[in-house]
C-alpha cells in the first residue's frame, strides 16, 4: 500500500510539472504574440508616416508659389548621393525658396535603443535645427534617373540631370521580443517632381 501511494504521488508530481510547463509555454507564446502584433502595428504606422512625409516633400522639389522667382528647375537639386539629398523648394508657400536636406544619421546616435540597426532620418529646412525622430529607419537609399530613364551613378556631379528619384526605406521595430525584430520595406519607384520635368 505504501509503494502505490508513493507511485501515485510521483505520478501526480510529473503530471503537475508537465501541466505547469504547458501553461508556462502558452503564457510565453501569448505574450510574444501580443508584443509582436503591437510591434507590427507600430512598425506599419512608422513606415506609413515616413513614406507620406517623403512623398509630399519630394514632389515639391523645384516648386515655388511664384514661378518667376525660380524659373530654372534644373537647379532645384543642389546635392545628391545615395543617402543624402539637398534641394530647393518653396516648402511653406510664401514664394521664398527654401533649402531642404534629408540624410541618415549613424547607428551610434541611437546606441541606447534595443535595436542595433535603427537610425535617425534627419530633415533640415534652411538653417533651422534638424528635425528627426526614432521611427526605426534602418535604410534610406536614393537612386536617381535622367530624362531618358537611365540611372545616374553616385557620386552625382551634375545634379541638374536628375528628373526622377527612387526612394527606398527600410524600417524595423525599435524594440523586440527575444531579439526578434520585425521589419518592413517601402519603395517609391521613379517619384517624379513635376517641376523637374518643366525644362
Amino acid at each position: 500500500m505504501g509503494f502505490t501511494t508513493l507511485m501515485d504521488i510521483l505520478g501526480s508530481m510529473i503530471i503537475g510539472g508537465i501541466l505547469m510547463m504547458i501553461t508556462w509555454r502558452l503564457n510565453d507564446a501569448a505574450t510574444e504574440k501580443t508584443y509582436n502584433n503591437s510591434g507590427e502595428l507600430s512598425l506599419q504606422q512608422n513606415l506609413a508616416t515616413v513614406s507620406q512625409i517623403l512623398e509630399e516633400d519630394f514632389r515639391k522639389i523645384g516648386y515655388c508659389a511664384d514661378w518667376n522667382k525660380f524659373p530654372d528647375p534644373s537647379k532645384a537639386v543642389v546635392y545628391a548621393d545615395s543617402s543624402t539629398i539637398r534641394y530647393l523648394t518653396d516648402i511653406d508657400g510664401d514664394t521664398d525658396m527654401d533649402s531642404v536636406r534629408y540624410y541618415l544619421g549613424p547607428t551610434s546616435q541611437l546606441a541606447s535603443t534595443p535595436n542595433p540597426r535603427d537610425r535617425l532620418l534627419y530633415r533640415v529646412v534652411n538653417n533651422e535645427p534638424a528635425l528627426s525622430s526614432n521611427m526605426g529607419v534602418t535604410q534610406f537609399r536614393l537612386v536617381y534617373f535622367d530624362a531618358l530613364g537611365d540611372t545616374i551613378p553616385p557620386p552625382i556631379t551634375t545634379p541638374g540631370l536628375i528628373t526622377s528619384v527612387e526612394i527606398n526605406v527600410s524600417v524595423e521595430s525599435v524594440a523586440a521580443y527575444d531579439q526578434k525584430y520585425s521589419s518592413a520595406f517601402w519603395r517609391q519607384i521613379r517619384l517624379v517632381a513635376r517641376n523637374l520635368r518643366n525644362r
